[in-house]
């Protein structure tokens, strides 16, 4: 579009203060859209947020260019449990992350607003700030900022042509001029400033607030049962008798959030991080989750295939397919074989340990909540 037609076009009608280029080349993020809307108002400050890492999970530091504040995480929030990001405004983020889940969808595979079906199990969302390896099962999203603008214009999840589809009905709510404002200065409203908003309120969602959290803190009353300790040992023993979950489950966070084939298949249909990648060592590799609140994050794996936490272990018991191309090298606990020697007595006691690990606070702390209820 040249200078004459776009300055013809905006005479005519106001309407295109909120229209969207026609380019088929992804606009750069800053311009997205922001050639055909100038900011109306603009704010104080926002007050800063400040985040500390818990003492029950390594240090890390909050993204140097989205410094978090109290006014852009309530933004995000917004965002979050608002069904306007989609197409026909019925679906939000929390559609598909449900709080009491641990940010998780109980179903199998996700729902979009046209009733497609997904074909990967959601994934729970929560200490996202320790993932320092992509985001999604196949790692396809670098950072938290470009997982948030995915689900937008996926066809089979929220189904916007264009993200700045999105932008303008953001744009033609008071609601939004306002608090984007209030979190950014002024009311000017992109894609940018949505992934920061978004990306400021998922950081904090953080969980430290278990069984095993109270214990390492040293909190009185706390200890664990004769069950849990022998669970504890399994999960951090090696073979013959200890379960070698820790080599990727280990860690603060209870999980590596790299990218491995735990001999799922013997043959892959789902490529995993090598949709990613296109590299053929990555054929068949997925996201390593963490392993806290697994109590409330069923079903398990990238495809859902396991209802319970003892069809998991189970599978880890003597399910292994050891031929699966890429497999890990650490599925052969340390050559010693790829299935585990665990008994009925030993898989109740892991799971009574992974139990350990739930934090039911953070399944109904009101900071996380929906704010439109």
């Amino acid at each position: 579009m040249n200078n004459k037609i776009a300055i013809l076009l905006l005479a005519l009608s106001p309407i295109f203060f909120n229209s969207c280029k026609p380019d088929d080349d992804k606009p750069d993020k800053n311009e997205d859209c922001n050639d055909l809307l100038a900011p109306g108002q603009t704010c104080g400050a926002p007050k800063p947020y400040d985040f500390v890492s818990p003492s029950t999970l390594a240090k890390v530091a909050t993204p140097i260019d989205n410094p978090l504040t109290e006014e852009g995480i309530y933004l995000g929030r917004l965002l979050f449990y608002d069904p306007i990001l989609s197409l026909d405004s019925t679906q939000s983020c929390a559609s598909c992350h449900h709080q009491d889940r641990a940010f998780n969808d109980p179903s199998k595979f996700s729902k979009g607003i046209s009733g497609a079906i997904g074909t990967r199990n959601s994934m729970p969302l929560f200490n996202l700030l320790w993932h320092k390896d992509g985001f999604f099962w196949d790692g396809r999203s670098i950072t938290l900022k470009e997982q948030v603008t995915e689900p937008v214009v996926n066809p089979i999840e929220m189904a916007h042509v264009t993200f700045c589809d999105a932008l303008v009905k953001l744009r033609n709510s008071t609601m939004y001029r306002e608090n984007f404002c209030k979190a950014f200065g002024d009311d000017e409203i992109t894609q940018e400033r949505y992934e920061k908003a978004l990306e400021q309120f998922l950081i904090t969602l953080v969980s430290n607030d278990s069984k095993f959290d109270k214990i390492e803190r040293g909190e009185a009353g706390n200890s664990y049962s004769f069950e849990e300790l022998q669970g504890r040992a399994i999960f951090f023993g090696e073979p013959p008798l200890g379960g070698d979950c820790f080599h990727c489950h280990g860690g603060s966070t209870f999980g590596t959030h790299n990218y491995k084939n735990n001999g799922l298949d013997s043959v892959h249909t789902d490529f995993g991080f090598y949709e990613a990648t296109g590299k053929e060592r990555d054929k068949g590799k997925f996201k390593v989750p963490s392993l806290r609140n697994i109590e409330f994050t069923a079903p398990y794996m990238h495809d859902g295939r396991f209802e319970t936490l003892k069809e998991v272990i189970d599978f880890y018991t003597n399910g292994v397919h050891p031929n699966s191309p890429n497999i890990d090298p650490l599925m052969n606990h340390n050559n010693t074989g790829f299935n585990l020697n665990l008994t009925e007595q030993d898989k109740q006691n892991l799971i009574v340990f992974l139990g350990t690990l739930s934090d039911s606070t953070f399944l109904t702390n009101p900071a996380f909540s929906n704010p439109f209820k």
